[in-house]
């Protein structure tokens, strides 16, 4: 059966919130989880970035779900440093961990003040870093000079069971690609007849491994605030790529959100009040051929900080009721509806 995972958006909602909602999510039935790993939100509506690597280590520690994270390697982050990270993650909690590797995005890789390298060179940094990883990960000490450069690394401590590399794709050349190397697909909610084309990529270039689905959600009481929200919280983003791998702030973002129509966000977000059409829609996206389903609520809690000025907002920092609710109601009429498709 299809298994239903939680995804955790360090970019919205502060850390303790997301690990008590993940802890709820377990209670409630979900499998598994995923987060994401950013150095700035995707809006400054957004407010948060916390650092993934550190939550993962509490998010697994205080719950028996498998994880994941995605994760860009070859500029803010050494691969053997992803590689050692990893790695212990995997020797700590066998068999829980894996680590989706992709070309990254400006906002976050800017910080280094390297210059942002075109895609197809991001693309080549990405291959190198995954061979430097895979060959910690198998013991080996690494010396490599390329895109990346490596100086004699060797990892001292070892998991039993490898975390699998997983490759992120919103295209089919990059599932293509992927397929190379990769143990699995990782992509988010787009048309379906998009989502066939990628997964048939993977599939056709001789991709192994799982297919899982990251998908955006607002759900909400009604469908004005669904709307009101999804647009708040996800308009920058949902230009998707390449606009977004480029820009470089969440106030660049922000300039863009206006320029998204409604129907573009309605492609990128699934826009929801009624639970039994939500679980309705996923259960299609599933079918396409995906083993796993991450749900990621983009509705927050997000209220107004000070009547006198209603565009100023503050995110809460306790477990957001929007959160909670969305995870109860996903356990009474979506998980059923999802385990039923089969992998």
């Amino acid at each position: 059966m299809v298994r239903v995972g939680f995804h955790n958006s360090h970019e919205q909602v502060h850390p303790s919130a997301l690990l008590a909602a993940t802890q709820l999510a377990e209670q409630r039935g979900f499998d598994a989880a995923m987060c994401s790993d950013h150095w700035a939100p995707w809006s400054a509506h957004q407010g948060h970035s916390g650092f993934a690597w550190t939550w993962l280590g509490s998010a697994l520690a205080t719950t028996r779900l498998p994880f994941g994270v995605v994760n860009a390697p070859g500029q803010r982050y050494h691969p053997a440093i992803v590689a050692q990270a990893a790695a212990t993650l995997a020797a700590m909690y066998p068999g829980r961990f894996w680590v989706a590797l992709g070309s990254g995005e400006n906002m976050n890789e800017h910080i280094t003040g390297d210059g942002w390298l075109p895609k197809p060179v991001r693309d080549a940094r990405l291959v190198e870093c995954v061979e430097v990883i895979r060959a910690l990960l198998d013991g080996e000490e690494v010396t490599h000079d390329g895109l990346v450069t490596v100086d004699r690394a060797k990892l001292w401590t070892l998991p039993d069971v490898k975390p699998l590399l997983i490759g992120p794709a919103v295209s089919e050349a990059t599932a293509a690609n992927h397929a190379r190397w990769a143990d699995g697909l990782v992509t988010v909610n787009q048309p379906p007849e998009t989502l066939r084309r990628v997964l048939g990529a993977y599939r056709d270039a001789g991709g192994r491994g799982e297919a899982s689905l990251q998908v955006h959600v607002s759900f909400a009481p009604s469908e004005d605030e669904a709307l009101r929200l999804a647009r708040q919280q996800w308009a920058g983003n949902a230009i998707g790529p390449p606009v977004a791998w480029d820009l470089d702030t969440p106030e660049a973002f922000d300039a863009i959100a206006d320029k998204v129509g409604d129907d573009v966000l309605r492609t990128s977000v699934l826009v929801e009040h009624d639970p039994r059409r939500l679980a309705a829609r996923l259960v299609e996206l599933a079918e396409i051929g995906f083993d796993a389903v991450y749900l990621h609520q983009v509705a927050t809690d997000v209220v107004p900080s000070d009547e006198k000025h209603p565009d100023a907002t503050e995110v809460r920092t306790s477990p957001s009721s929007s959160l909670e609710s969305f995870v109860d109601m996903a356990a009474e009429h979506v998980l059923p509806a999802l385990k039923a498709v089969r992998a």
